[in-house]
């Protein structure tokens, strides 16, 4: 049996982190036998019809199950960010979504009028997304063995362009671009979970990144590759890639938006930024002589409006990140081990 080091499941084999790693590359990617290709936030592809003799059609396909504890938080909820997660996921292949599914395990129990709040924010969260909600599942389980409510969504989008958005397309000199701040959802979660005020309310930037990365499209951007940054956040985002390129990646700490707040209360509960989840920021790849264009073009989007360039792809230490800290050394920026912030997606 893969994995033999962990005879039981640990809440850090779904952190995003080292071991969640391990368990997908040691055991489920081998077992299933999936291709290179398929191993992104989405799956790109190919349709083929033989009889009608046409030229094959490019779809992304994904899927994500959401456990979030609680349900509620300032700037969103399950059902939203159930169907932001998945069409992020989509676009982060750089299609355009088209449907979802939905399937509910429900608890023995949950309020009526909390699952139709729920029910409610995905239909309009799928609205405002462009998407539309055409299957699904429901289950209930025993009281106490369900927490509330948990959901899958899958999703399918169409792939309408010849770039090939993947670990595999990343190249030396690459730019790395992020679209706003980072660490707001996973502070605007632990704060309502642990009864925690501050003097200004934080939200989750959960929200939909497709028309972003239409624009990015439809405006010439060579995208070699996107990843949005939730479990894990940013610093397990670019460890994954650096892996699966087998490049090397620098970043700068004073280019990395933090608000004044999320870094407060990060220092207050012991969290790093870097780490910490987000279900509206995603990075891109892409040529240095295009940097300009494309921050130009995501600061015309509201979920863009703070985006930056935090780095660059290097040929030195490949499979390796490293960060420019603010009072010029140079660290080692890892992937974790464990879990930061269990449950917040």
């Amino acid at each position: 049996m893969p994995i033999q080091q962990y005879p039981h499941v640990m809440l850090a084999h779904g952190g995003g982190g080292k071991l969640m790693h391990q368990l997908i590359s040691q055991m489920f990617v081998p077992t299933f036998a999936i291709p290179t290709h398929c191993q992104h936030d989405a799956a790109a592809l190919y349709l083929t019809n033989d009889k009608a003799n046409t030229s094959p059609s490019r779809i992304a396909f994904t899927t994500d199950s959401y456990v979030v504890h609680p349900l509620f938080f300032p700037g969103g909820d399950i059902g939203s960010m159930a169907v932001h997660g998945t069409v992020n996921d989509l676009a982060m292949a750089g299609a355009r979504p088209l449907y979802l599914s939905a399937s509910f395990i429900l608890e023995e129990g949950l309020p009526m009028s909390t699952l139709w709040q729920i029910v409610r924010s995905m239909q309009q969260a799928a609205q405002f997304a462009n998407v539309q909600i055409v299957t699904g599942d429901t289950k209930v389980v025993d009281k106490g063995k369900g927490d509330g409510i948990f959901i899958n969504t899958s999703g399918v989008g169409i792939i309408e362009h010849d770039l090939a958005i993947a670990p595999q397309s990343v190249q030396q000199g690459d730019a790395i671009l992020l679209n706003g701040d980072i660490g707001r959802h996973g502070i605007a979660i632990m704060a309502v979970r642990e009864g925690l005020e501050f003097e200004t309310a934080i939200e989750s930037d959960s929200a939909p990144l497709t028309d972003l990365v239409q624009l990015l499209l439809d405006g010439g951007i060579d995208i070699h590759m996107m990843r949005d940054l939730t479990r894990g956040g940013l610093a397990s985002a670019l460890n994954e890639i650096s892996l699966a390129a087998n490049v090397g990646i620098a970043i700068a700490e004073n280019s990395i938006p933090v608000r004044e707040d999320v870094q407060g209360a990060c220092e207050i509960l012991g969290f790093d930024p870097l780490y910490v989840a987000n279900e509206g920021r995603f990075i891109a790849f892409i040529p240095q002589v295009q940097v300009d264009k494309a921050l130009e073009i995501m600061r015309s989007h509201p979920f863009g409006r703070d985006a930056c360039a935090i780095g660059q792809v290097t040929d030195n230490q490949a499979n390796l990140v490293t960060m420019r800290t603010q009072i010029g050394s140079t660290r080692i920026v890892d992937m974790l081990s464990g879990e930061q912030l269990p449950r917040i997606c």
